[in-house]
């Protein structure tokens, strides 16, 4: 195998970009919340990483999780064209977290420059959603089904219905709550990565997204997982009296 076939390590990955940003290890401490020490193991390849930290790691260095694993290079990311991805109903990479049921559209184009996501509204008041969340970028949310109330830390709250669209900056801290009783759902289109998108609003991948290690491996659909959930596998009959 050559060198340049050989898989690429998440602390190889970090060594790249931290060099290629000029930053010192000490400076990346600061940006991820890890010591020295550890970073140092990390690029050296003495130390494992579970899923949380590379979150935590990909969240820090501003890079999207899928670089930590091989993923096109931060500069050739822009350079790849003609790229395009289906979705059939029940498509999607699963992700629950604490205000919201999210499916992650086209889970399998990595490095996008915006984040497709069909969200389930599952909270209707500020007391149960907690505080507002804020991430890198910018978003898009367009109603497809319900009302909702948006509030953000610099505007009054807003209430959509069906139909209705939200554009906003998403470094300023904002929440959607459901606010009519039955099924409130939205589009959003995020840009910015799906690492950050997930660690600000405490997400958990579903199914068999990560594996025991926590290294995430492929996406499964909502289908799918539904699927698993409500048809198990019969168990063995024992045979005789």
């Amino acid at each position: 195998m050559s060198q340049k076939d050989s898989p690429v390590r998440p602390g190889a990955v970090l060594k790249s970009v931290r060099t290629r940003r000029g930053w010192t290890l000490a400076e990346v401490a600061s940006r991820t919340g890890f010591p020295v020490s550890t970073l140092s193991k990390m690029e050296n390849g003495r130390v494992s990483l579970t899923y949380d930290k590379l979150m935590r790691l990909s969240g820090g260095l501003g890079i999207d999780i899928s670089l930590l694993f091989g993923g096109a290079d931060e500069e050739d990311t822009a350079a790849v064209r003609g790229r395009r991805s289906i979705n059939r109903g029940g498509d999607g990479r699963a992700i629950e977290s604490p205000n919201y049921r999210h499916a992650y559209l086209a889970a399998d184009l990595l490095n996008k420059r915006l984040i497709p996501i069909l969200v389930e509204l599952r909270v209707g008041s500020l007391t149960d959603f907690g505080e507002l969340v804020r991430h890198s970028g910018e978003e898009f949310v367009y109603v497809l089904e319900g009302e909702i109330e948006v509030h953000t830390d610099l505007y009054a709250p807003v209430r959509l219905k069906a139909g209705d669209s939200i554009y906003l900056d998403s470094a300023m801290a904002h929440g959607y709550l459901a606010a009519t009783t039955g099924p409130c759902r939205v589009i959003a289109v995020c840009s910015g990565t799906e690492t950050q998108m997930i660690a600000a609003v405490g997400g958990v991948p579903q199914g068999d997204d990560v594996q025991a290690h926590g290294v995430p491996v492929r996406s499964r659909s909502s289908t799918e997982n539904s699927r698993k959930t409500k048809n198990p596998r019969p168990k063995a009959r024992r045979r005789g009296g």
